[in-house]
Parts: C-alpha cells; sequence; structure tokens
C-alpha cells in the first residue's frame, strides 16, 4: 500500500490530518463548492484521483468566468476514510461553509453518512462513484455507472469467452454485497452457476484461504468485487499461488484505484473490466481534456480513472444545471437538471435521467494489458434501469431512501 499512496499523492503534495484545502479566496460572492473525498486512509487511491478532476473543473469553469458572472471556491475536505469524519465534513460544508453543493463519497457507506445530513440541511449533493443502484432521493444526483449498466455486458462477454461456472470474491459492504447479487442473477440469467459468493472486510490483507477453495471449486473465471488498499493483496497473492496463469479474472471495480498500474503486468494481465469512461477513449473531447490534465498535473500522471471522470462530469452537470436555473438555488438546480439535462463529456453523451437522478451514459468492455485498458467493445446510452425499477422523483418527488432492488 505504501507504493499505491506515494503513486497517487506524489502530484497533490503533502495533505494536512484530516484537513480542509482550499483554493484561492475570491471576491465575497464567490460560489463555494465542496469536496469530501479520501486524501489520505485505505481509499486515497480512488479519491486523489477524484479531486484532481474537480480541481481542474473547477479551474476550467473560473478561466471561462466562472458562472453567473461570479467565480468558484472549491474547498476540499479530507476524511481520512473516516465516516466520522464524512458527517463532521458534511455537516461543515453545509452549516459553517454555506456551499452550493457538495461533491464527495466513495463508499456507500460514506455515501449514507453524508446524504442524511445534507437533506437535513438542504444541500445538493453529487455522488459520483459507481455503486450498487437503488439510491431514490431529490436532493441527490448520481453520475456514476450502476450494475445494469455494467455487470448486465460484462458476465455474458465473460461467461462466452471463458465458461458458466463462476466464483464471486466481493467486498463486505453494501456495494459488495448489492452487486454480487447482480453477478448471481446475469450469471443464471446466461445459464451458468455461481459456486461460491465470499465477502472480506475493507481491511483483510491474508487471501490465503479463499485462494485454496477457489482452487478446490475450479471455477471457469472469478468475478472480484473487492476494493481498497487493503484487497490489492488479493491480487498479488493470487499471482503468486500461480493462479492468475489459469483461472482468469473479470471486475467492476479493479482499476477504479490503477491497480493496473501498482500491479506488475504478470499479476493482472487479461483482466476485464466495464466502465463508463477509459483514459484512451477516441473522440476529440476526450483528446482536449486529456492534454489538459497532464498539463495541470503532469505528463507522467498515472492514469485518469473512471471515478475522476465521474467527479469531472458530476461538476459540469451541475455547473449546467446552474446556468439553465440562472441561480445556485437548490431546488432551482434541481428542476433545472430534471429537464434532462446533457453534456458532451470526454466519456461520451452523460444526460441526467430526470426520475432516478442518475445518468444515462457509455459503457465499455476492456483488457487489462501492460499497464494500460484496452477497449474491446462499447455500448452506447445505457440506463440505469435498475434503480428505474424503483425511482421515480417526478411521481414521487419526496422520496427519501435506497431501496435493495429485488433481484
Amino acid at each position: 500500500m505504501s507504493i499505491s499512496r506515494r503513486t497517487f499523492l506524489q502530484s497533490s503534495g503533502a495533505v494536512a490530518a484530516a484537513g480542509v484545502i482550499s483554493s484561492p479566496a475570491f471576491a465575497a460572492d464567490e460560489i463555494k463548492v465542496a469536496s469530501i473525498h479520501d486524501l489520505s486512509g485505505g481509499l486515497d487511491i480512488y479519491g486523489k484521483p477524484m479531486v484532481d478532476a474537480l480541481t481542474l473543473a473547477v479551474e476550467e469553469a473560473n478561466a471561462a468566468g466562472g458562472l453567473l458572472g461570479r467565480q468558484i471556491k472549491l474547498i476540499s475536505y479530507d476524511p481520512q476514510s473516516n465516516m466520522q469524519l464524512y458527517t463532521q465534513f458534511a455537516q461543515q460544508a453545509a452549516l459553517k461553509d454555506k456551499v452550493a453543493v457538495v461533491h464527495g463519497g466513495i463508499t456507500s457507506a460514506s455515501r449514507e453518512v453524508i446524504r442524511p445530513v445534507l437533506d437535513r440541511f438542504k444541500t445538493l449533493y453529487f455522488y459520483n462513484t459507481q455503486y450498487e443502484g437503488g439510491v431514490c432521493d431529490r436532493d441527490q444526483f448520481d453520475t456514476g455507472v450502476t450494475p445494469a449498466q455494467t455487470v448486465e455486458k460484462l458476465v455474458p462477454y465473460a461467461m462466452k469467452k471463458w465458461g458458466k461456472k463462476v466464483y464471486v470474491i466481493a467486498a463486505d459492504y453494501n456495494y459488495g454485497q448489492i452487486t454480487s447479487q447482480w453477478v448471481k442473477k446475469y450469471v443464471l440469467q446466461n445459464g451458468g452457476e455461481v459456486s461460491s459468493i465470499d465477502f472480506f472486510p475493507l481491511d483483510v490483507t491474508n487471501f490465503g484461504s479463499t485462494i485454496s477453495k477457489i482452487q478446490a471449486a475450479k471455477p471457469d473465471f472469478v468475478w472480484s468485487a473487492l476494493v481498497g488498499g487493503a484487497h490489492i493483496s488479493f491480487y498479488r497473492q493470487w499471482a503468486a499461488a500461480g493462479m492468475h496463469a489459469s483461472i482468469p479474472m473479470a471486475s467492476t471495480t479493479f482499476a477504479v484505484g490503477n491497480e493496473h498500474i501498482v500491479l506488475s503486468p504478470d499479476e493482472c494481465n487479461g483482466m476485464l473490466i466495464c466502465y463508463n469512461y477509459f483514459q484512451d477513449l477516441k473522440n476529440p473531447v476526450n483528446q482536449a481534456f486529456v492534454a489538459s490534465f497532464h498539463k495541470r498535473f503532469g505528463a507522467d500522471y498515472p492514469n485518469i480513472t473512471e471515478l475522476a471522470m465521474g467527479t469531472y462530469q458530476g461538476f459540469r452537470l451541475w455547473a449546467e444545471g446552474v446556468k439553465k436555473a440562472g441561480s445556485i438555488d437548490r431546488m432551482k438546480v434541481i428542476e433545472a437538471l430534471e429537464t434532462g439535462i446533457s453534456i458532451d463529456a470526454p466519456s461520451g453523451k452523460v444526460t441526467i435521467d430526470p426520475p432516478t437522478h442518475h445518468c444515462i451514459l457509455d459503457v465499455h468492455i476492456a483488457e487489462v494489458k501492460n499497464k494500460k485498458l484496452n477497449v474491446l467493445e462499447d455500448f452506447p446510452q445505457q440506463r440505469p434501469t435498475d434503480t428505474a425499477a424503483v425511482c421515480n422523483l417526478i411521481k414521487n418527488p419526496n422520496d427519501n431512501q435506497q431501496y435493495v432492488i429485488k433481484i
């Protein structure tokens, strides 16, 4: 983990513990935007690129004149992967700093401690991370992919390539628990079988007994929904046991923390993944974005991640909502976004789905090869059909919960 932390924090410098980092002060009528992302702790491999992307988005907006003739001030809080600090900073953002919007949270657990605080204090919230689906809250917008957009595509692709017997390993919290059930649903739907589903707390680093269980089960492939710096140990131990060469792997979490750069090619080549964004997507908007990102953060920046792009797109969508509303007032911006605002993003067209407050977007299957993510197949304009089955904020604007979608 020391290697990955150095790698992903090197361009930002030291971060004060539990600190609040502000961009340079502007005039008194500045618009304040909050970032609550882990810059230290076990999830910093995800949080650092997200903050970098948000920083770039704010700087681009300010260089273009700001919003509504006002400059934007980014206030960045580091919750250190600590749920108590997530709660504390959400309250500080809403009450003390009086921000117009919060972009924050990585795990579902962090989202579910931020969300009620911001609901209580009437503060708009963007959750820009892939997750298990089902959140239905008018004060929140979700820009990350859900299982109906990724798992539904990757399961049949992997089964066609490798076979029908699947062994699932997952992080032991909402995302891993619920996503593993989606994997099971799509495996069964495609005529396969799930031999086992094993869960692991985020701090687990020893996977020896699990690797032995997988060896005994002899699946056609392993599905990984592992999360965080500690779980990188699984891939190293898997390769050290000689398993990487014999049993392939698919994942909808691998590489969002640039694990494919931290690990050697011998530890992860050939893995299949599915996301909305890959740095090497061939379109003019993305090529311009990557050039700007590298100019700002250095040509040696390891890789622009799916979570970084979700955060960049989240800010861009919010900014378009502000422009359309002519105001930063929470309800006016919500109503503007609910018209189905679209942006031409580096990942392709991204559109707010009004009933769910989730996004319609492109997804892609890619293969890990020599520290690169090579796109194999594209699926344009995928809708969040899982969350749409339980959430309609146009008909039920007072809904405020996370549904466990019946699978």
